[in-house]
Protein backbone atom coordinates (compact mmCIF):
# COMPACT_ATOMS: atom_id res chain seq x y z
CA UNK A 1 0.00 0.00 0.00
CA UNK A 2 1.07 3.72 -0.84
CA UNK A 3 2.31 5.25 2.53
CA UNK A 4 1.75 8.98 2.53
CA UNK A 5 2.18 10.62 5.46
CA UNK A 6 0.91 14.32 6.63
CA UNK A 7 4.29 16.26 5.06
CA UNK A 8 3.42 14.53 1.33
CA UNK A 9 -0.13 15.39 1.83
CA UNK A 10 1.19 19.28 2.75
CA UNK A 11 3.71 18.94 0.02
CA UNK A 12 0.50 17.87 -2.82
CA UNK A 13 -1.45 20.68 -1.79
CA UNK A 14 0.94 23.27 -2.03
CA UNK A 15 1.69 22.00 -5.61
CA UNK A 16 -2.20 21.87 -6.12
CA UNK A 17 -3.00 25.84 -4.79
CA UNK A 18 -0.04 26.86 -7.08
CA UNK A 19 -1.05 24.66 -9.86
CA UNK A 20 -4.44 24.83 -10.08
CA UNK A 21 -5.48 27.79 -8.45
CA UNK A 22 -7.62 28.53 -5.25
CA UNK A 23 -10.84 29.03 -7.26
CA UNK A 24 -10.39 25.64 -8.91
CA UNK A 25 -9.66 23.43 -6.10
CA UNK A 26 -12.15 23.17 -3.97
CA UNK A 27 -14.23 21.67 -7.26
CA UNK A 28 -11.26 19.71 -8.10
CA UNK A 29 -10.82 18.43 -4.41
CA UNK A 30 -14.72 17.28 -4.92
CA UNK A 31 -14.34 15.65 -7.20
CA UNK A 32 -11.25 13.31 -6.16
CA UNK A 33 -12.92 12.92 -3.54
CA UNK A 34 -15.94 11.51 -5.42
CA UNK A 35 -14.01 9.66 -7.79
CA UNK A 36 -11.91 7.74 -4.62
CA UNK A 37 -15.17 7.46 -3.17
CA UNK A 38 -16.48 5.14 -6.38
CA UNK A 39 -13.34 3.42 -6.94
CA UNK A 40 -13.84 2.49 -2.87
CA UNK A 41 -17.44 1.41 -3.30
CA UNK A 42 -16.17 -0.58 -7.02
CA UNK A 43 -13.83 -2.70 -4.42
CA UNK A 44 -15.85 -3.23 -2.18
CA UNK A 45 -18.14 -4.53 -4.57
CA UNK A 46 -15.93 -6.96 -5.93
CA UNK A 47 -14.51 -8.34 -2.86
CA UNK A 48 -18.58 -9.11 -1.50
CA UNK A 49 -18.81 -10.81 -5.18
CA UNK A 50 -15.59 -13.17 -4.36
CA UNK A 51 -16.61 -13.72 -0.98
CA UNK A 52 -20.51 -14.36 -2.78
CA UNK A 53 -18.93 -16.71 -5.28
CA UNK A 54 -16.73 -18.57 -2.46
CA UNK A 55 -19.50 -19.21 -0.25
CA UNK A 56 -21.71 -20.17 -3.47
CA UNK A 57 -19.21 -22.73 -3.68
CA UNK A 58 -18.85 -24.11 0.04
CA UNK A 59 -22.83 -24.46 -0.71
CA UNK A 60 -22.77 -26.46 -3.32
CA UNK A 61 -20.20 -28.92 -2.13
CA UNK A 62 -22.12 -28.91 0.64
CA UNK A 63 -25.27 -29.58 -1.21
CA UNK A 64 -23.61 -32.82 -2.65
CA UNK A 65 -22.81 -33.95 0.42
CA UNK A 66 -25.83 -33.84 1.83
CA UNK A 67 -27.28 -35.47 -1.29
CA UNK A 68 -24.94 -38.30 -1.37
CA UNK A 69 -26.15 -38.50 2.39
CA UNK A 70 -29.28 -39.21 1.46
CA UNK A 71 -29.07 -41.19 -1.17
CA UNK A 72 -27.09 -43.50 0.65
CA UNK A 73 -29.94 -43.64 3.72
CA UNK A 74 -32.37 -44.28 0.90
CA UNK A 75 -30.85 -47.01 -0.55
CA UNK A 76 -30.31 -48.65 2.97
CA UNK A 77 -33.83 -48.41 4.02
CA UNK A 78 -34.77 -49.24 0.29
CA UNK A 79 -32.89 -52.85 1.42
CA UNK A 80 -33.74 -53.05 4.80
CA UNK A 81 -37.56 -53.04 3.94
CA UNK A 82 -37.18 -55.47 1.14
CA UNK A 83 -35.64 -57.99 3.43
CA UNK A 84 -38.39 -56.59 6.17
CA UNK A 85 -41.05 -57.89 3.29
CA UNK A 86 -39.30 -60.99 2.61
CA UNK A 87 -39.00 -61.92 6.45
CA UNK A 88 -42.68 -60.85 6.85
CA UNK A 89 -43.69 -63.02 3.99
CA UNK A 90 -41.72 -66.45 5.09
CA UNK A 91 -43.13 -65.79 8.78
CA UNK A 92 -46.99 -65.17 7.34
CA UNK A 93 -47.14 -67.63 4.79
CA UNK A 94 -47.68 -66.34 2.09
CA UNK A 95 -44.36 -67.17 0.57
CA UNK A 96 -45.92 -71.27 0.77
CA UNK A 97 -49.20 -70.60 -0.90
CA UNK A 98 -47.82 -68.62 -3.64
CA UNK A 99 -50.18 -65.31 -2.41
CA UNK A 100 -48.22 -62.01 -2.73
CA UNK A 101 -48.52 -59.17 -0.76
CA UNK A 102 -50.49 -56.64 -3.06
CA UNK A 103 -53.35 -59.28 -3.35
CA UNK A 104 -55.35 -57.93 -0.38
CA UNK A 105 -59.22 -57.87 -0.93
CA UNK A 106 -60.53 -54.15 -1.99
CA UNK A 107 -62.58 -52.62 0.94
CA UNK A 108 -65.19 -49.48 0.06
CA UNK A 109 -63.67 -46.07 0.67
CA UNK A 110 -64.96 -44.59 4.06
CA UNK A 111 -67.59 -41.53 3.24
CA UNK A 112 -68.65 -39.32 5.83
CA UNK A 113 -72.61 -39.44 5.51
CA UNK A 114 -72.39 -35.55 5.72
CA UNK A 115 -69.76 -34.78 3.22
CA UNK A 116 -71.28 -31.20 3.16
CA UNK A 117 -71.38 -30.40 6.75
CA UNK A 118 -68.10 -28.38 6.64
CA UNK A 119 -69.30 -26.36 3.59
CA UNK A 120 -72.52 -25.54 4.94
CA UNK A 121 -71.10 -24.45 8.56
CA UNK A 122 -68.37 -22.16 6.72
CA UNK A 123 -70.78 -20.46 4.71
CA UNK A 124 -71.82 -16.65 4.90
CA UNK A 125 -75.37 -16.14 5.76
CA UNK A 126 -77.79 -13.90 3.29
CA UNK A 127 -78.86 -11.86 6.15
CA UNK A 128 -75.08 -11.14 6.88
CA UNK A 129 -74.52 -10.38 3.14
CA UNK A 130 -77.41 -7.96 3.00
CA UNK A 131 -76.54 -5.83 6.09
CA UNK A 132 -72.62 -5.57 4.81
CA UNK A 133 -73.69 -4.93 1.53
CA UNK A 134 -71.54 -7.48 -0.03
CA UNK A 135 -72.95 -8.63 -3.86
CA UNK A 136 -74.89 -11.58 -4.38
CA UNK A 137 -75.33 -11.16 -7.82
CA UNK A 138 -73.06 -9.86 -10.72
CA UNK A 139 -74.53 -6.65 -12.75
CA UNK A 140 -73.77 -6.24 -16.52
CA UNK A 141 -72.05 -2.61 -17.29
CA UNK A 142 -75.67 -1.34 -18.53
CA UNK A 143 -77.14 -2.16 -15.56
CA UNK A 144 -74.73 -0.63 -13.46
CA UNK A 145 -74.48 3.18 -14.93
CA UNK A 146 -78.52 2.72 -14.72
CA UNK A 147 -78.34 1.40 -11.19
CA UNK A 148 -75.73 4.29 -10.32
CA UNK A 149 -76.76 7.12 -12.69
CA UNK A 150 -77.64 10.27 -10.30
CA UNK A 151 -81.02 11.46 -10.21
CA UNK A 152 -82.01 14.21 -12.70
CA UNK A 153 -84.64 17.04 -11.57
CA UNK A 154 -86.96 18.11 -13.62
CA UNK A 155 -88.11 21.94 -13.62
Amino acid sequence: MIDIGVTKLAIIAGIALVVIGPEKLPGVAKLIGTLLGRARRYVSDVKAEVNRSMELDELKKMKDTVENAARDVETTIQTSASDFEKSWAETTGLASNSQSVDTYPNFPQYRHPKKKWRVKQGATPNWYKARTGTRTHALSGAARVARFRPIQFSR
